[in-house]
């Protein structure tokens, strides 16, 4: 089945079709800008929510709490993403992503009501933990239902290219809660910060919330995904078991694929800045800002490796990005250790290069390794038990890392092992994607 007949059938017009395209992206985009905002605004006011949280008597130790509290999140995800991908793939895409909106910005604005440790005790740490694992079990769905909603919306040879405004969302939500983080850092004392400050920014979310349900309202159901359950007689009864039947290989290509990617980015956006101020002496706004410069360069570059990729194939860019893990990490790893702001901004631009081959790309392979009829399943699978769960506990990794060994390359090995077993996956495993039909099983014998 062609990608290219429904999406003509919806539009006849290329303009129109466009038009109803950039509404998708926009919609589908939302919830993981709210994802990421609260994702990166829990991990740049870690400090922060350790002290109000847990007890502050050894702060290494709260931080690590902190940031395991992210990881038990990110371990649920899996579970969030098989309910999810069930309804997905039964009752459609847009219908389970009005839902995920939803309980992502209630469970977020709760916790800027939350009281904290000194008001109450361990119930503070343990409400914040359930709070965390709800968003975690919405996300596991959340951002692959949203990539899936896009590619099934996009021009076949453009998906990467279209995919790449649902990555860039995830950054500008990363950047928008760093923002955020570094202004009421700016604005309110340390006092105050510790007090309320923290709490606005949690609340905030809740109208982002509104406004991404009325874009996914406005929308219809993926042509993409009508055609392959036309008339209800495609609908599978069971789409995790058939998922995990039928796509295991495609499954465990991702997760190979993936995971290089997961350590890349969030030792970048969640790790760096906490080590650049703890360890290297930067002050913490210094390196708040010094992240916040490099996601906003590397925004206007994910589409551009979106189109490169829709002309030369995933793979390539892939196995670049692999390289470039193993190569490039380490040498911004020195520049930084300069511990001048200059050198932490210099450092994080070099990061951006493997992140350049691989963001928008695994982002659109989490789409097309699956076929339609099972694709919101197999990708949470795939997503959530190789790029959700080391998402979340890298941080946790890093900070244990650089603690027991004393220097910051203890992480780089830790990513160099990923990035080896990701070529290996790619170059030996992984079929070509970039050119394939939607509906089709690309490991089918």
């Amino acid at each position: 089945m062609s990608t290219l007949a429904p999406t003509t059938a919806a539009s006849p017009d290329a303009a129109g079709r466009r038009k109803v395209i950039r509404r998708a992206i926009v919609a589908g985009s939302i919830g993981n800008f709210v994802e990421q905002f609260d994702y990166g605004l829990y991990g740049y006011m870690a400090p922060v929510l350790a002290s109000s949280f847990f007890p502050a008597s050894d702060h290494t130790a709260s931080v690590l709490s902190a940031y395991a509290v992210i990881a038990i999140a990110c371990l649920v995800r899996p579970l969030g993403g098989s309910l999810l991908g069930r309804w997905g793939d039964r009752f459609g895409r847009k219908r389970v992503l009005l839902w995920t909106v939803v309980f992502m910005g209630i469970s977020t604005a709760l916790i800027g009501v939350l009281p904290t440790y000194g008001q109450i005790g361990l119930a503070a740490p343990l409400i914040l933990l359930v709070l965390r694992v709800v968003q975690g079990m919405v996300a596991g769905g959340e951002y692959v239902g949203a990539v899936a909603f896009v590619v099934e919306w996009a021009e076949p040879r453009r998906r990467a290219y279209y995919t790449s405004f649902a990555s860039n969302s995830c950054f500008f939500g990363i950047l928008a809660g760093a923002g955020v983080a570094a202004l009421m850092s700016a604005v309110c004392t340390d006092a105050a910060l510790h007090s309320w400050g923290w709490r606005i920014p949690f609340l905030a979310v809740l109208p982002l919330c509104l406004v991404g349900m009325w874009l996914r309202s406005r929308i219809g159901e993926t042509p993409e995904f009508e055609a392959a359950t036309e008339h209800g007689t495609n609908v599978v009864a069971a789409p995790f078991r058939e998922a995990l039947r039928s796509q295991w290989r495609p499954i465990l290509v991702f997760c190979g694929a993936s995971i290089m990617l997961a350590i890349l980015s969030y030792t970048w956006v969640t790790f760096y800045p906490e080590y650049l101020s703890d360890t290297l002496g930067l002050s913490q706004s210094s390196a708040w800002l010094s992240n916040m410069i490099s996601v906003a360069v590397l925004i206007p570059l994910v589409p551009v490796a979106g189109i490169i990729s829709d002309r030369i194939g995933r793979k390539p860019m892939l196995i670049t990005g692999a390289v470039a893990c193993i190569v490039l990490v380490p040498l911004a790893f020195w520049v930084g250790e300069r511990g001048t702001f200059a050198a932490a901004v210099g450092s994080q631009l070099i990061y951006l290069v493997p992140e350049f081959f691989l963001t928008g790309i695994v982002t659109v392979c989490a789409a097309e390794l699956f076929a339609t009829r099972t694709r919101f399943s197999a990708s949470s699978i795939a997503y959530n038990s190789s790029f959700s769960i080391f998402m979340g506990i890298t941080p946790f990794v890093a900070t244990l890392l650089v603690s027991a060994f004393g220097t910051i390359y203890a992480v780089w090995v830790y990513l160099a092992a990923a990035a080896v077993l990701a070529l290996v996956v790619i170059t030996v495993f992984m079929k070509e994607t970039y050119r394939s039909e939607l509906a089709a099983d690309k490991f089918a014998r």
